[in-house]
């Protein structure tokens, strides 16, 4: 997976997430689009599963007429592997659980989280990816809702594809690594 392609897919993502079939990618009248970005290198919690150097760039459009699209790139992991990822709610700290927990549209009462009625890619934002040959990686979240007075503010990449089955709902395996963003 080159750079140039995985940017291609990003933004084409962007666009689409802001356009409703024809015209120029902007958000309806009266509707306020922001954007999100982030590139960074990641504050690393699990250094054999991600190599120091490895960075994450994120991407995202939301607004309240189409809902958030989030994309990242993620470069000098591991080849061939599979990660989990996730916005969590608090900014990267010096261990992976001071990320907080996953970010919710709708707050599972209950903590921690692993009902599918609430840890779900539809109530999350979920960005699990695979590694090409080189450690590259990509994956883009499109949900229906915006961020309210209560904001994600890291992605969180994880040891594993995210769990969906009851009682293990979200789970991903370790906190292996973080880049903090600005939603």
């Amino acid at each position: 997976m080159r750079p140039v392609p995985v940017l291609a897919l990003v933004l084409s993502t962007a666009a689409l997430a802001l356009t409703s079939g024809a015209g120029p990618a902007t958000a309806s009248p009266g509707s306020r689009v922001h954007v999100i970005t982030a590139k960074s290198g990641l504050t690393i919690y699990k250094p054999e599963l991600v190599p120091p150097g490895a960075r994450a760039h994120v991407f995202g459009l939301t607004s309240k007429a189409y809902g958030t699209s989030t994309a990242v790139l993620v470069t000098g992991l591991l080849p061939n592997r599979e990660y989990g990822a996730h916005a969590h709610t608090k900014p990267c700290g010096a261990t992976g659980d001071l990320a907080g927990p996953h970010y919710q549209n709708v707050e599972d009462p209950v903590k921690p989280s692993v009902d599918p009625a609430y840890a779900n890619p539809r109530n999350e934002i979920w960005l699990d990816l695979t590694t090409d040959a080189s450690g590259r990686g990509a994956s883009v979240s499109k949900v229906d809702w915006t961020f309210t007075d209560r904001r994600a503010n890291s992605i969180v990449i994880h040891e594993t594809h995210t769990h969906t089955d009851p009682g293990h709902a979200g789970t991903a395996g370790a906190r292996l690594a973080c880049v903090t963003v600005g939603f």
